[in-house]
């Protein structure tokens, strides 16, 4: 099993959803998160005063799946995320030993 963290801009969230969708795939977690990368924030006024802004919003998913379907998530998410600009953001795949199902004790993919 793999479990893929995405860091996606906020307003693709929903093309993101859909494309996951599309492939069969409903279970996600979704935070909130700020940060940055190459993007680096930029400057607002506020009543007058201006203001860097370091800590931009973004939205991290994240969700485990078979390893077989690894190849065909990832490119769901890049589909659906893809603005072809910075600040587009990041992928991460992790290995997952095992996964359990608290409700009735299922294991493994099962579980998922």
């Amino acid at each position: 099993m793999t479990k893929i963290e995405a860091i996606i801009q906020p307003f693709m969230l929903e093309e993101v959803r859909e494309a996951l969708k599309n492939i069969g795939i409903e279970g996600l977690t979704v935070s909130e998160v700020r940060g940055h990368g190459r993007q680096k924030g930029h400057k607002e006024i506020y009543r007058g005063q201006e203001y860097q802004v370091d800590l931009l919003p973004k939205v991290k998913l994240e969700l485990v799946v078979p390893s077989s379907r690894r190849e065909e998530v990832v490119g769901a998410l890049i589909g659906g995320a893809r603005t072809g600009k910075i600040g587009d953001g990041k992928i991460f795949l992790y290995h997952v030993r095992a996964a359990i199902r608290i409700r009735n004790d299922e294991r493994g993919e099962a579980a998922l």
